[in-house]
């Protein structure tokens, strides 16, 4: 039995692979942690996992503060400035969970939990989420603000590594209070945290499935691509509910909007844009929109569209009819698992490279958020409703995910680890 500490910081997507690792590892015999923010707590808990609280705090209710780290071409410097300006914090907070622990698995973001472990000397174990986080020459990811860098691949890496380069240097500012903690700590330089610099030595877990990505030249070579760890139950939602249920069983599979736990506060008209398209089509329509007044409450809601705060993607869109979201790598991988066609609507972050990669395996559209018109949601959600390849394909890639068993494999290599 060890002593495991998996720490991650963000939004549901960010902590919903890191609950399943750790309920497969504690179904081992293992003691499991979970250091993340506050919000979190009883989430954790009701899975029987130690919780360690640890800033920066976080809400997902807070609508503005949504919107401002969803801006495609500014949102992942504000998200970068604002974990780094709380290192100290972060740092003080995972310090004792870290002295206590075996084994160490972390999120691109947890600083902290990385300055820890180098401190301590406690083995440790880093993981992505996404392929975008592993910025490879050799597959460059679509990029929110600049997607038409991915096009330079037809020249090779070189130019994609010059630009890399630039990036690397462009950021040292957005990282400065982590770089400062370094040096205070004595730690040694081991490259940018950003880039090269979050990799762990000893493994690297690429949480998501092979179907997205393969291995590239210059991913570090301790990588392995574990598949999906599928996990979102919600402690205070067990199960869809009845009049979800009632819904569903009424007619037609519907079209599902849903906005993640992230994107849905930087909604703005995306619903009622969607409710307009669906209309078009003729079509049944389910949206979820969280608790956040971007919903269509205030428009009323026809007798065949329905509004819910909340439903497992896992028991929701495997009845759908098609998905549309905003391509997070949660949603995106339930959207895969589900075996059902989808329309992504990519807002800011590695949502772009996911959508395009979707796209790729032939189960998807894209139409980013700032061109999603009434007329452009119709012409694409006709087309992967009417065309039977978009179904097909998917039905094939859904089995190929769930073969995959990205739980089991992340845990046997997190013991391996050990």
């Amino acid at each position: 039995m060890a002593r495991i500490l998996l720490a991650t910081f963000g939004s549901y997507g960010d902590l919903h692979p890191y609950l399943a690792v750790g309920i497969e590892l504690r179904r081992r015999g293992h003691q499991v942690a979970v250091a993340t923010s506050p919000i979190y707590a009883a989430k954790v808990r009701s899975e029987d996992l130690a919780f360690v609280p640890v800033r920066p705090d976080i809400t997902l209710d807070d609508g503005e503060a949504l919107s401002y780290v969803m801006d495609a071409r500014h949102g992942p410097e504000r998200i970068v400035r604002f974990v780094a300006e709380q290192i100290r914090e972060s740092y003080e907070d995972t310090l004792p969970a870290v002295r206590n622990a075996d084994l160490v698995v972390t999120h691109p973001l947890t600083f902290g939990a990385v300055l820890s472990a180098q401190r301590l000397g406690v083995p440790w174990i880093s993981t992505v989420l996404a392929p975008f986080s592993l910025l490879s020459a050799h597959d460059p990811p679509v990029q929110a603000a600049a997607p038409w860098m991915s096009q330079l691949r037809a020249f090779g890496p070189g130019p994609l590594r010059w630009l890399m380069s630039l990036a690397k240097r462009h950021t040292l500012s957005w990282i400065r209070p982590l770089l400062d903690l370094r040096r205070e700590l004595a730690l040694p330089t081991e490259g940018h945290p950003l880039f090269e610099g979050q990799h762990a030595p000893r493994r690297v877990l690429a949480l998501f499935s092979k179907c997205l990505a393969q291995p590239q030249p210059d991913w570090p070579p301790q990588t392995v691509v574990t598949g999906f760890p599928f996990y979102d139950r919600h402690h205070e939602h067990p199960g869809l509910s009845p009049e979800l249920e009632r819904f569903l069983e009424s007619g037609s599979a519907p079209i599902v909007f849903s906005l993640g736990s992230s994107a849905v506060g930087a909604a703005g008209d995306f619903y009622t844009l969607s409710l307009a398209a669906a209309r078009r089509l003729g079509r049944r329509a389910l949206f979820l929109t969280g608790r956040h007044p971007q919903g269509l409450s205030s428009d009323g809601v026809p007798a065949d569209v329905l509004e819910v705060a909340y439903a497992a993607h896992s028991e929701l869109f495997p009845r759908a009819a098609v998905t549309v979201h905003h391509g997070g790598i949660g949603t995106t991988s339930q959207a895969m698992l589900s075996g059902r066609p989808m329309l992504v609507v990519p807002f800011a972050h590695d949502q772009f490279d996911n959508g395009a990669r979707v796209r790729r395996l032939g189960i998807a559209e894209v139409l980013p958020r700032k061109r999603y018109t009434v007329r452009r949601a119709e012409q694409w959600l006709r087309r992967l409703l009417e065309e039977s390849h978009y179904a097909e394909r998917s039905a094939v890639i859904a089995a190929e995910v769930r073969a995959e068993k990205g739980a089991q494999t992340a845990a046997d290599e997190a013991e391996a680890a050990l």
